[in-house]
Protein backbone atom coordinates (compact mmCIF):
# COMPACT_ATOMS: atom_id res chain seq x y z
CA UNK A 1 0.00 0.00 0.00
CA UNK A 2 2.95 2.38 0.54
CA UNK A 3 3.46 2.97 -3.19
CA UNK A 4 -0.19 3.69 -4.00
CA UNK A 5 -1.43 7.13 -4.92
CA UNK A 6 -2.99 8.75 -1.85
CA UNK A 7 -6.76 8.53 -1.67
CA UNK A 8 -6.95 11.99 -0.12
CA UNK A 9 -4.57 14.91 0.33
CA UNK A 10 -4.96 18.11 2.34
CA UNK A 11 -2.45 20.86 2.99
CA UNK A 12 -2.40 24.09 4.94
CA UNK A 13 0.07 26.58 6.35
CA UNK A 14 0.39 27.37 10.02
CA UNK A 15 2.22 30.31 11.56
CA UNK A 16 4.54 28.22 13.70
CA UNK A 17 8.04 26.87 13.30
CA UNK A 18 8.68 23.39 11.97
CA UNK A 19 9.83 22.33 15.45
CA UNK A 20 6.60 23.63 17.05
CA UNK A 21 4.43 21.82 14.50
CA UNK A 22 6.36 18.56 14.92
CA UNK A 23 6.18 18.87 18.72
CA UNK A 24 2.41 19.50 18.64
CA UNK A 25 1.78 16.47 16.43
CA UNK A 26 4.09 14.24 18.51
CA UNK A 27 1.75 14.50 21.50
CA UNK A 28 -0.87 11.76 21.34
CA UNK A 29 -3.32 14.04 23.18
CA UNK A 30 -3.31 16.40 20.17
CA UNK A 31 -5.38 13.90 18.20
CA UNK A 32 -8.43 14.30 20.43
CA UNK A 33 -8.02 18.08 20.47
CA UNK A 34 -8.06 18.43 16.67
CA UNK A 35 -10.87 15.92 16.01
CA UNK A 36 -14.11 17.70 15.14
CA UNK A 37 -17.30 17.32 17.11
CA UNK A 38 -19.49 15.31 17.09
CA UNK A 39 -16.70 12.70 16.89
CA UNK A 40 -15.36 11.84 20.33
CA UNK A 41 -11.94 10.25 20.75
CA UNK A 42 -11.05 8.12 23.76
CA UNK A 43 -7.37 7.27 24.05
CA UNK A 44 -6.80 3.90 25.74
CA UNK A 45 -3.13 2.96 25.57
CA UNK A 46 -0.96 5.63 24.01
CA UNK A 47 2.38 7.10 24.99
CA UNK A 48 2.38 10.80 25.87
CA UNK A 49 4.87 11.41 23.03
CA UNK A 50 4.79 9.38 19.85
CA UNK A 51 7.98 7.70 18.65
CA UNK A 52 8.94 5.14 16.02
CA UNK A 53 7.08 1.87 16.54
CA UNK A 54 4.67 3.19 19.19
CA UNK A 55 1.08 2.06 19.03
CA UNK A 56 -2.01 4.16 19.63
CA UNK A 57 -5.06 2.29 20.90
CA UNK A 58 -8.19 4.42 20.82
CA UNK A 59 -11.91 4.48 20.13
CA UNK A 60 -13.62 7.05 17.94
CA UNK A 61 -17.30 7.47 18.71
CA UNK A 62 -19.43 8.41 15.72
CA UNK A 63 -22.61 9.09 17.62
CA UNK A 64 -23.54 5.78 19.25
CA UNK A 65 -21.14 3.77 17.06
CA UNK A 66 -17.79 2.94 18.70
CA UNK A 67 -14.94 2.45 16.24
CA UNK A 68 -11.94 0.79 17.85
CA UNK A 69 -8.63 1.61 16.17
CA UNK A 70 -5.07 0.43 16.70
CA UNK A 71 -2.37 2.30 14.79
CA UNK A 72 1.40 2.00 14.64
CA UNK A 73 3.61 5.10 14.32
CA UNK A 74 6.22 4.82 11.56
CA UNK A 75 8.80 6.87 9.64
CA UNK A 76 9.19 9.42 12.44
CA UNK A 77 11.43 12.40 11.62
CA UNK A 78 11.43 16.16 12.26
CA UNK A 79 9.62 16.43 8.91
CA UNK A 80 6.69 14.19 9.89
CA UNK A 81 5.55 10.64 10.55
CA UNK A 82 3.00 8.07 9.45
CA UNK A 83 0.29 6.21 11.27
CA UNK A 84 -0.73 2.84 9.90
CA UNK A 85 -3.93 1.12 10.99
CA UNK A 86 -3.27 -2.33 12.46
CA UNK A 87 -6.90 -2.86 13.48
CA UNK A 88 -9.87 -0.72 12.59
CA UNK A 89 -12.66 0.04 10.16
CA UNK A 90 -10.59 -0.11 6.95
CA UNK A 91 -8.98 -3.01 5.10
CA UNK A 92 -5.91 -0.74 5.02
CA UNK A 93 -5.13 2.83 6.17
CA UNK A 94 -1.92 4.83 5.99
CA UNK A 95 -1.90 8.48 7.06
CA UNK A 96 1.31 10.34 6.28
CA UNK A 97 1.94 13.67 8.02
CA UNK A 98 4.51 15.85 6.22
CA UNK A 99 5.87 19.12 7.68
CA UNK A 100 7.84 21.57 5.53
CA UNK A 101 9.37 24.82 6.80
CA UNK A 102 8.38 27.74 4.57
CA UNK A 103 10.39 30.15 6.71
CA UNK A 104 11.39 30.36 10.37
CA UNK A 105 7.80 31.06 11.48
CA UNK A 106 5.67 29.27 8.88
CA UNK A 107 5.22 25.56 8.23
CA UNK A 108 3.23 23.76 5.58
CA UNK A 109 1.41 20.64 6.74
CA UNK A 110 0.51 18.02 4.15
CA UNK A 111 -1.71 15.10 5.14
CA UNK A 112 -1.87 12.17 2.74
CA UNK A 113 -4.25 9.30 3.39
CA UNK A 114 -4.16 6.06 1.46
CA UNK A 115 -6.96 3.68 2.33
CA UNK A 116 -8.78 0.62 1.16
CA UNK A 117 -12.38 -0.04 2.22
CA UNK A 118 -13.37 -3.32 3.84
CA UNK A 119 -15.77 -5.64 2.13
CA UNK A 120 -18.08 -6.02 5.12
CA UNK A 121 -21.81 -5.34 5.59
CA UNK A 122 -21.19 -2.87 8.47
CA UNK A 123 -17.59 -1.68 8.12
CA UNK A 124 -17.73 -1.20 4.35
CA UNK A 125 -20.46 1.49 4.57
CA UNK A 126 -18.95 2.97 7.76
CA UNK A 127 -15.56 3.26 6.05
CA UNK A 128 -17.18 4.78 2.97
CA UNK A 129 -18.89 7.39 5.13
CA UNK A 130 -15.62 8.15 6.87
CA UNK A 131 -13.87 8.42 3.49
CA UNK A 132 -16.33 10.99 2.14
CA UNK A 133 -16.00 12.93 5.43
CA UNK A 134 -12.21 13.38 5.08
CA UNK A 135 -12.42 16.91 3.59
CA UNK A 136 -14.48 18.12 6.55
CA UNK A 137 -12.28 16.27 9.05
CA UNK A 138 -9.04 17.71 7.70
CA UNK A 139 -10.44 21.22 7.25
CA UNK A 140 -11.39 21.22 10.92
CA UNK A 141 -8.01 19.79 11.90
CA UNK A 142 -6.24 22.58 9.98
CA UNK A 143 -8.40 25.27 11.61
CA UNK A 144 -7.91 23.83 15.08
CA UNK A 145 -4.14 23.33 14.62
CA UNK A 146 -3.77 26.96 13.57
CA UNK A 147 -5.69 28.10 16.66
CA UNK A 148 -3.71 25.85 19.00
CA UNK A 149 -0.34 27.01 17.65
CA UNK A 150 -1.01 30.76 17.72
Amino acid sequence: MDKQTPTYQHHFRVHASLAEVAEFHSRSSSMAVITPPPILVRLHHTPARLAEGDEMDFTMWLGPLPIHWLARIEAVSPAGFSDRQLQGPFAAWLHQHHFTAIDADTTEVLDEVTLRLRSHPLWGPVGFGMRIGLPLLFSYRAWKTKRMLR
